[in-house]
């Protein structure tokens, strides 16, 4: 038996609730996914035709058409899928974690502070992506103890955590830009446009390197996904229902920094999908809150068509972080517009 709109699948004493809506959306989104991949597979200064991006897929091409669409375009979709999903996951832990809709990793800080500990792996140590991938994970982790131990006054409360962290990450700006200030003129011009969040240069190892580690991550973010929204009714709520609080946060914030560290070491810090991703998704399934599935297919989605807009819309190709600010820039000016006239 299920209620109305709720799937409930069982075998044996396991028993899985499903919104049916919300399948509805992730399949929607997923079909909008795909069909913005095959667009960006045959769109470039050789262009293609479906039949040949699919053929290509399934292993029936060779020669150019199979380079152009497997080693040259691939890499650059399927990153932008995965790591768009990894953000947009992220976003949704974070806004669930504190109820509040501007708890974005960019903007407390945790986004800033994987570019430092990134960017001093690139400028001091000239270290490999694993390194990369260790030094974001670390200065992501730093920025996180940081903030939580300045905002905590009896409990870190989320508006607080918040403002502490927009403190935080303009600190963690600065110090950034004199990172790139102090070194030499290729280096800064290479970390300068990596850290305006770019897919250009992505190769196959860094999408199966940063995918292995996200998989992980989400799978250990579906793990906690029940006691998050138990926790979205409030720490004493969630306790009397048998949470432990304390290391749910916990692994949740672990969880949450851990995948924007590991898509900050590929491509920078890609902005404001995170931020967006999770309130499209919660509008579009309608959810009482924040749901992790819907909210991955659309960061998948945002990331995936903001890159394709930077490389074959604007009249120059662009880091994909520059179309991702302006579009949650917007977003962010017409959020705060809304919960300002729902206050008055």
């Amino acid at each position: 038996m299920s209620a109305r709109g709720v799937l409930v699948l069982r075998r044996r004493r396991v028993a899985v609730r499903l919104d049916r809506r919300s399948l509805v959306v992730c399949a929607v989104l997923a079909a909008a996914v795909a069909a913005v991949a095959v667009l960006a597979l045959m769109t470039g200064s050789y262009q293609l035709g479906p039949g040949q991006v699919v053929s290509a897929l399934a292993g029936g091409e060779s020669g150019l058409v199979h380079d152009i669409v497997v080693e040259w375009r691939l890499p650059r979709v399927a990153a932008a899928v995965v790591f768009g999903a990894a953000l947009g996951v992220s976003g949704a832990v974070f806004q669930s974690m504190l109820r509040n809709p501007l708890a974005d990793p960019g903007i407390i800080g945790f986004a800033q502070g994987s570019y430092t500990g990134a960017l001093i792996v690139i400028l001091v140590v000239n270290g490999s992506y694993l390194q990369l991938v260790g030094g974001a994970l670390l200065g992501g982790m730093a920025t996180a103890v940081v903030v939580y131990l300045l905002a905590y006054r009896g409990g870190a409360r989320g508006f607080r955590l918040i403002i502490v962290g927009i403190g935080v990450s303009a600190m963690l700006g600065s110090i950034n830009t004199w990172l790139i200030l102090q070194a030499d003129l290729e280096q800064a011009m290479a970390a300068a446009a990596w850290g305006a969040g770019s897919l250009n240069g992505v190769s196959w190892g860094q999408v199966v390197i940063g995918g292995a580690c996200i998989a992980v991550l989400l799978l250990l973010a579906a793990m906690l996904s029940r006691p998050m929204r138990q926790m979205e009714l409030g720490d004493d709520a969630a306790a009397s229902h048998g949470v432990r609080v304390s290391p749910t946060r916990l692994g949740l914030i672990v969880v949450g920094v851990a995948l924007t560290a590991t898509v900050t070491a590929a491509a920078g810090p890609i902005a404001f999908i995170s931020l967006v991703a999770p309130q499209i998704a919660r509008r579009l399934a309608r959810t009482a809150g924040i749901t992790l599935a819907p909210a991955a297919f659309a960061g998948a989605l945002l990331c995936l068509a903001a890159d394709y807009i930077a490389q074959h819309v604007a009249p120059t190709p662009l880091p994909v972080g520059i179309i991702t600010v302006m579009l949650g820039g917007g977003y962010l000016g017409w959020l705060l517009f809304v919960e300002a006239r729902r206050r008055l």
